[in-house]
């Protein structure tokens, strides 16, 4: 193991960052130059003598990957690509925190070069740190040959007190002590403070013993303000273990520089004028200048960027030999980091017909990736400890495992996440910001509710996570209303860039994979029945992959059932029994809101006419069908404990009731009078 060696710029280098912080956070009147001032010594330690990264070629595939995971040290990471080069310039760092900018209140993923992934909900960029790690496991695992170590970077996470507070963190960290990823190196700012002051009001345990009860290696430095030496021989101990991830808790002092050095005052808001001067004159800076940095400070970061661009030219080098070796993996390597998916896979996507039997869609969802998976390598994923229920394991499929463990091995491609939902979500989101991997997570339907900070996370940054959310209503039985999402979907179909599909059968089912397989920069949320649902006579992949398609149709209707999910076949069953009465009904599935929202308006105003009312129906929550349709059936309240068919009848879900309701609404607005105009149609565009 290599020794510290001084060099003469180190003190500058870091005076500069921190007083860069207090520039950035100063001139924009917001933000923390706490953290990111008791960081300095640690961020240049890394940075200037570690990290793997060229800031000319910031998608390198073998970068080392930096997770600022405590957001309120944001403006740190923005002067550190600032320093080393990335396309950051210093009036991008000026407008910190100004609408438009490059530099957000915390950093964002794809909108800012060099940010791995977004972070400032607290403890979501720790679990994000171990997506990434087990990324490189993998891909290293499936793709590393002798003499050709292709994929061997390291993941640093930088944390505080308000990430390991957090359950996702705690559940990142006890899967990646399990995993044994000893690529995974957290610095943990011990600074002993957060927004409401001491930690010592509600943070006393004894970190380094929990992280020693879940597997890792746990390193300290007492001094990290000036203990260079220390912080290096720590980061370069935790390289060299290779089994186990490593903690390194740092004690630094918060602000250290400012008059307030050591106290919450300097957590979340700007330094004033006064003690930024003083805080400049007592590291040798100009007292005067703002966003003042050193020539020296500028060569050393340059240097390392330097560096970086040459292990990048190497590894080029290193990947073309193993082209020559190894043409087979080369090539789907080599496409998978290029984020295309293998030609021809949708071919494999299951196709029924109304005479196949009826399956619940959990059971069509595993048909699908049982006959997808053997085409896309980049499959990876796992279950919340129901993969009997959420039936997400493929057959022959081999669990990621230490292979230590003789349970399986890094090549492998299927996660056993524990009941550690949150935990699951977010470190999905880390599996897709590595590159070359399309994950997907399962658990039940309600329990998605237990990730929404990470699903939220997943469509703010573009990650294209596939959840598969089993048990999705009323249907589930017995379980009852502590299992029926009944909320669950309009809060999903809420958040942007987000695509929640609930398919009424084989076709539709086959039709999500599809389309969010495709969907590179959209996560995805498949709610999938318990109970066995038929196909359909008018379904088809083609038609539900346009989000909302007319399932049966009648000229001259006297009103439309729009529905998703199953209950479809029970408003086919409602409209069978109008027909027979003489009332004509059409039938619209509406298995996506957010793709269908997506098509011409032609074609949306086809498919939801003017001309008679439309009634929603679907056994969760009415919320949000306003959009879709005149009137609204689903439930009013919670759900109930008992045979499905049962609570179903309950609730007046039945194909019985159904026409029933359907004749007073057509009554109603055949009373009304008047025309009536589909509720796509809006008399203001705003």
């Amino acid at each position: 193991m290599s020794k510290f060696t001084p060099e003469p710029t180190d003190s500058a280098s870091i005076a500069t960052i921190r007083t860069l912080a207090a520039d950035v956070v100063g001139k924009a009147n917001s933000g923390h130059p706490g953290a990111p001032m008791g960081m300095a010594p640690v961020a240049h330690v890394l940075f200037s003598r570690f990290f793997n990264a060229n800031p000319k070629s910031s998608k390198w595939f073998n970068r080392d990957r930096f997770v600022l995971s405590n957001g309120h040290a944001c403006a740190l990471q923005y002067i550190l690509l600032h320093l080393l080069g990335y396309k950051l310039s210093m009036d991008d760092l000026k407008a910190f925190r100004q609408l438009d900018s490059l530099t957000p209140g915390h950093p964002e993923a794809n909108h800012t070069d060099g940010i791995e992934v977004t972070t400032g909900p607290l403890g979501q960029g720790f679990a994000n740190g171990v997506g990434l790690a087990m990324a490189q496991a993998h891909l290293g695992a499936v793709y590393n040959r002798d003499n050709f170590d292709l994929i061997n970077n390291y993941t640093y996470v930088f944390t505080g007190d308000g990430c390991l507070m957090e359950g996702v963190a705690s559940e990142a960290a006890s899967l990646a002590g399990h995993l044994q990823l000893g690529n995974l190196i957290v610095i943990y700012d011990d600074n002993h403070i957060s927004i409401d002051g001491d930690t010592a009001v509600a943070f006393t345990e004894n970190v380094e013993q929990r992280f020693l009860s879940y597997g890792w290696q746990v390193l300290h430095v007492n001094d990290g303000d000036s203990d260079l030496a220390g912080i290096y021989d720590a980061i370069a101990a935790a390289r060299v273990e290779k089994n186990k991830p490593t903690i390194i808790r740092l004690r630094t002092t918060i602000g250290y520089g400012s008059k307030q050095q050591g106290t919450h005052g300097v957590h979340g808001a700007p330094l004033k004028a006064d003690d930024i001067q003083s805080l400049k004159s007592k590291f040798g800076f100009p007292a005067d200048q703002t966003f003042y940095v050193p020539k020296e400070t500028y060569d050393t970061y340059r240097a390392a960027a330097l560096r970086g661009a040459q292990l990048e030219s190497k590894w080029t080098s290193l990947l073309a030999q193993y082209g020559q070796a190894y043409p087979k993996e080369h090539a789907e390597l080599t496409r998978r980091i290029s984020g295309k998916l293998p030609e021809g896979w949708e071919k494999t996507l299951p196709v029924y017909k109304p005479a196949d039997p009826a399956q619940a869609s959990r059971k069509l969802s595993e048909l699908v990736l049982t006959a997808i998976t053997p085409s896309i390598p980049d499959l990876m994923g796992g279950s919340a400890d129901l993969t009997g229920s959420n039936l997400t394991k493929v057959k022959g499929t081999v669990d990621f495992q230490p292979p230590s463990t003789g349970l399986g091995s890094y090549a492998g491609t299927y996660i056993r996440y524990g009941v550690r939902e949150h935990g699951m979500g977010a470190i999905a989101n880390g599996l897709h910001a590595y590159g070359g991997i399309v994950p997907f997570v399962a658990t039940f339907m309600n329990f998605v509710s237990y990730a929404a900070g990470a699903v939220r996370l997943s469509a703010l940054s573009k990650h294209q996570v596939i959840w598969v959310a089993t048990h999705d209503s009323i249907g589930l039985g017995e379980d009852g209303p502590t299992h029926q999402p009944v909320e669950t979907a309009i809060h999903l179909r809420a958040i942007p860039n987000l695509d929640f599909w609930r398919p009424a059968d084989g076709n539709e089912t086959s039709a999500a994979y599809l389309v969010a397989l495709k969907s590179k920069q959209t996560p995805s949320v498949l709610s999938l029945s318990r109970q066995n649902l038929p196909n359909l006579e008018g379904s088809s992949i083609d038609r539900a992959a346009l989000g909302g398609y007319v399932l049966y149709e009648v000229d001259n209707e006297d009103m439309t059932i729009v529905s998703s999910g199953s209950e479809v076949p029970i408003a086919l069953e409602a409209a069978s029994k109008l027909k027979a009465e003489g009332i004509k009904v059409r039938l619209v599935s509406l298995p996506c809101w957010s793709v269908f929202d997506k098509q011409d308006e032609q074609y949306k105003l086809s498919v939801l006419r003017s001309g008679a009312p439309i009634l929603s129906l679907e056994a969760l929550s009415t919320a949000g069908w306003q959009k879709y349709s005149h009137e609204q059936y689903g439930l009013p309240a919670w759900g109930a404990s008992g045979p499905y068919l049962k609570v179903y009848e309950k609730f007046g879900i039945t194909g019985s009731n159904i026409a029933a309701v359907s004749k007073k609404v057509i009554a109603f607005y055949k009373q009304k009078g008047g025309e009536v105009v589909s509720p796509l149609v809006k008399a203001i565009k705003l």
